[in-house]
């Protein structure tokens, strides 16, 4: 129960943290938010949970692979909202766009051998 609560609160605070440092200095904030301390957090939870060296790289590599088609939002957002698009219009045109990139990447990921 506490392991649970611990990953909770960590993860809490670094979704804080980036909330507000983006409210003194977007760069920095920015900076925070693109590592991939979701992927390290779970990386390291697993290890600690007992998984195998092959488990945690197999999981490295498709967390790689899935990287590619969350660009789409990255890209797309900052587009539209600079083009006059609504803010919430903008947050869901970049969404399901990146959701059909995600839906467009996994079959071709697996035509090429990657297990997804």
């Amino acid at each position: 129960m506490w392991y649970y609560l611990g990953k909770v609160v960590v993860s809490a605070l670094i979704i804080l943290a980036v909330s507000e440092i983006a409210k003194r200095n977007s760069g920095f904030a920015a900076l925070v938010a693109s590592l991939p301390l979701t992927s390290l957090f779970a990386i390291i939870w697993l290890r600690i949970e007992g998984f195998q060296n092959a488990q945690i790289a197999e999981l490295s590599q498709q967390i790689f692979w899935l990287v590619l088609p969350s660009f789409m939002l990255f890209l797309l957002l900052p587009f539209l909202l600079k083009y006059g698009i609504s803010f919430w219009l903008s947050l869901g045109l970049a969404s399901a766009a990146t959701i059909l990139c995600y839906l467009l990447m996994i079959p071709l990921l697996r035509r090429f051998g990657v297990s997804i």
